[in-house]
């Protein structure tokens, strides 16, 4: 994740100016007691150099027992007691994150007299000696030890780091030290764990090849103390994440496991800066364009599935269609859905909240026996174990697995105009019979008030511990979302309602607008306000709200990014103030039916769906092509509240979790 250094005061705010120290040139005696004894003998350099020349899925290394362990230790107490961290979440991450230690040079001397060991280790790590030992390991190249890069990150249970390749600007090497509890041994059933991602090649008729990562991790390296873990920056190739860090059973188990906190030193070595030892004019100008091109090289977007594959709707001739239902739409229509929401005056009430808003939720869409007959379906599913890798789940069932995972993963069904009817389950019936019948068309045309030219549907599976969907910004014309919710487990931070009576009209909360939330009415996620905690209530770590596992689909306005960011950086704000970025959000739910007019520009992701969730997300998303929307010309002057057509829904809730420092045990010397 690239980190933004916090630039210091000119001193117009009143703030003293703080100069940079220049960094003590230490001696290798000096560097080599800060490290474990004997890690600098030739011998155990050659068993580690060639270790990482033979490692799998891409080349990569360990060093356990890296650094001198009363020295580790002392960095581990300055941080519980004096470095503060911020709560950061994204579509990518959910982190616990300190500031640049880089910036420990630009400290006032009070501060950095708190902070011995911690600058001490920064600058074994970036010494000439130990820069050479990394280099020689990995064959990078020289590395710079003026450009330090390198925070502190803490993931409490439900914090993750999904698929990257860690390539931005002039990294050359990723590492990570870990300084979990020195006497607590980190159990790999914890999670945690940094996992690499294998490759496939691909060779079109061409002969160019594209590299693309798979699904599934193959090489896992669970946490340790003093563990270094490294590998060097690899375009299209060094793919890894962060397993999530899973929750414990009880308090109790949490209280015994240390809490379960995965602190880590994490960091990169750079491309030498102009002055230092190997560096080459030009070299980070030519290093970032070559890695542009190696992402880019082949056609990676041929090997993105699930490919859209929308079907084209024939013009009509029929002039009875723009007069309503027919009694035998309807009766189709009856076989699916509730007969409250066939009815003129529930159409109307719809489409006239669906025009004011460009978006409308819509509860218990489907009939009471068919509902429960998806439900049924779906818990019988889920009480059935799924083969681990996306190949044994494609040859034994129908469903397929979303790739690569640096973009998405999860499980689905495209719809087939092919299909035969017969011997469907329930939700495939809804796939492949229902949602693209002409019947459901002019169903979603009245609701609506557009002329559907196409449409693309898909059935879809988010695991739980493992699938997600990372932003993607859709181009072209506006065009209709639907989403209907299939998951019956509880949890997901909505309030669980009965089904209505067949024959009862719909209320306005059963066809509310994007969630039937103001603007000001911030949640996380969903719109369900929590109560504001006393400022003396401590937060605790096992009950941090237990309605936030993730699995939410979030539609984002779009803005002009930075072309050189990093993808694991996207919008990580904890400040409420700049949550007017997340538009509508959709959690998990089951019968309700999301609809949405969605512009070019704005992005949409599905948020990774937490372990500790009561089961999978299951959904069917829809996109409808649509003409042209008409301008009557009459908006409101200074009306700017639909400039993205969706209704604004804050993301991030102002009572954000926050992480409150490392328990004490009675049994730990480090404390």
């Amino acid at each position: 994740m690239k980190r933004k250094a916090e630039t210091q005061s000119d001193g117009q705010n009143g703030k003293p100016i703080l100069k940079k120290r220049a960094k003590t040139m230490l001696s290798e005696e000096e560097v080599h007691k800060r490290f474990r004894k004997g890690l600098f003998d030739k011998d155990v350099l050659k068993k580690y150099t060639k270790g990482y020349a033979k490692s799998e899925p891409y080349k990569h290394s360990v060093i356990r027992g890296l650094i001198n362990d009363d020295l580790l230790r002392s960095v581990r107490n300055e941080i519980r007691e004096n470095v503060s961290f911020t709560p950061k979440e994204t579509d990518i991450y959910k982190i616990h994150q300190s500031g640049d230690l880089a910036n420990l040079d630009g400290l006032d001397d009070g501060a950095l007299e708190r902070l011995p060991s911690l600058l001490k280790l920064r600058d074994a790590i970036y010494s000439v000696e130990f820069r050479k030992y990394a280099a020689t390991i990995t064959n990078s190249g020289p590395l710079s030890g003026r450009k330090t890069d390198m925070a502190i990150n803490v993931y409490t249970p439900g914090c993750h780091l999904l698929c990257h390749d860690d390539v931005i600007g002039s990294r050359r090497i990723s590492y990570i030290l870990y300084l979990v509890d020195p006497d607590i041994l980190w159990k790999e059933e914890w999670g945690g764990a940094l996992r690499l991602f294998p490759t496939d090649t691909h060779v079109d008729e061409k002969g160019d090849k594209t590299i693309t990562p798979t699904p599934d991790t193959t090489k896992v390296i669970p946490p340790a103390w003093n563990q270094l873990s490294f590998f060097a920056v690899q375009p299209g190739l060094s793919f890894h994440d962060v397993e999530e860090v899973y929750h414990a059973e009880s308090k109790e188990q949490l209280e015994k496991d240390g809490g379960r906190i995965r602190m880590a030193i994490s960091g990169w070595f750079h491309i030498p800066q102009i002055g230092e030892e190997g560096y080459i004019k030009g070299e980070e100008e030519e290093w970032g364009k070559n890695s542009s091109l190696k992402q880019l090289q082949g056609d990676p977007d041929r090997y993105d599935f699930p490919k859209s594959q929308p079907v084209d709707v024939p013009e009509s001739k029929d002039a009875e269609e723009d007069k309503g239902l027919t009694e035998a739409d309807i009766d189709f229509l009856l076989k699916y859905m509730a007969p409250t929401y066939l009815t003129p005056d529930t159409l109307d009430q719809v489409a006239e909240q669906f025009m004011d808003m460009s978006s409308v939720d819509l509860n218990n869409l489907l009939s009471k026996k068919y509902s429960e007959k998806v439900r049924a379906y779906v818990e019988s599913q889920e009480k059935s174990s799924l083969p681990t890798t996306a190949p044994e789940i494609e040859k034994a069932s129908a469903w397929k697995v979303a790739r690569p995972p640096h973009k998405h993963r999860y499980l689905y069904q495209q719809h087939t105009p092919s299909t035969k009817s017969k011997d469907l389950d329930p939700i495939q019936e809804l796939l492949q019979v229902l949602l693209p019948s002409s019947q459901f068309r002019k169903w979603l045309e009245f609701a609506t008030k557009c002329e559907i030219e196409n449409y693309d549907i898909m059935a879809r599976r988010f695991r739980r511990g493992l699938d997600y969907s990372l932003a993607k910004t859709h181009e072209g014309e506006p065009r209709l979302e639907i989403c209907l919710g299939l998951t019956p487990t509880p949890g997901w931070g909505v309030d669980e309602e009965e089904e209505p009576e067949e024959d009862e009209v719909p209320s306005e909360e059963d066809t509310k607008a994007a969630n039937g939330k103001k603007k000001g009415d911030k949640s996380k996620t969903n719109g369900k306000s929590k109560p504001p905690k006393k400022e003396s209530e401590p937060e605790s770590q096992q009950d941090e709200e237990m309605d936030d596992v993730g699995g939410h689909e979030a539609y984002l306005a779009g803005d002009d990014e930075d072309p050189t960011a990093d993808a694991a950086t996207y919008k990580s704000s904890s400040s409420p103030d700049e949550d007017d970025n997340v538009l509508f959000t959709n959690p998990a739910q089951f019968n309700n039916m999301s609809i949405v007019l969605r512009d070019s520009g704005v992005m949409k992701f599905v948020k990774y769906v937490s372990m500790n969730a009561k089961g999978d997300r299951w959904d069917i998303s829809g996109a409808f092509g649509v003409k042209p929307l008409e301008d009557d010309g009459e908006e409101e002057e200074g009306d700017d509240s639909q400039e993205h057509n969706i209704s604004l829904e804050s993301m991030e809730s102002s009572d954000e979790e926050v992480f409150n420092g490392f328990p004490d045990s009675e049994d730990s010397d480090s404390d």
